[in-house]
């Protein structure tokens, strides 16, 4: 299009001067024929559909204690490998620093190595006193209410027995 043409037709929108451009160039060999018309009908299909679902988490949070030593066992390593890689530069630079970096970095492995037992001390005695609750599934569930409902009615059966052998077993099941 050229500027003269541009000044002559000003209302009309991008959508429909690119709609026009498109109609002389090829088409979108890649969008389905249907589809283009639909979009330059200006109807859509699907409704707002979000870019993503929260969905619940399927494990829960650690506890305050052991993510309280995690968190810290955290820091340690890092700290540590920090000072390992000191140690190691030090080394190659031929620093007086390198001897200490390198006896602090052994104590920091130590101390890091019992910051990750820690961690899993911790997990267990939170588990052991604390437990973990477990939730029979719907299926555990419906199992075992049959299985009530079956007991209820042997019992029922067996005290029906017991009330006809005490009247004399005449076989009478009712008052009269």
């Amino acid at each position: 299009m050229g500027t003269a043409e541009w000044r002559v037709a000003p209302e009309e929108s991008v959508a429909g001067r690119s709609a026009a451009r498109r109609g002389r160039e090829a088409p979108d060999r890649d969008i389905p024929a249907r589809r283009r018309a639909r979009e330059s009908a200006g109807e859509r299909q699907q409704p707002y559909r979000p870019l993503w679902v929260e969905e619940p988490a399927r494990r829960h949070p650690l506890p305050d204690p052991v993510r309280t030593a995690a968190v810290r066992a955290l820091i340690i390593i890092a700290v540590t490998l920090i000072q390992a890689m000191v140690a190691f530069l030090c080394t190659l630079a031929g620093s007086w620093l390198a001897f200490p970096m390198v006896i602090s970095s052994v104590v920091s492995t130590v101390v890091a190595t019992w910051a990750v037992v820690d961690v899993w001390v911790t997990r267990q005695v939170w588990n052991q006193r604390y437990g973990v609750v477990s939730e029979p599934s719907s299926t555990a569930r419906a199992l075992r209410r049959e299985r009530r409902a079956r007991r209820r009615a042997e019992r029922a059966a067996l005290r029906e027995q017991e009330r006809i052998r005490r009247r004399g077993g005449t076989g009478q099941l009712s008052h009269s």
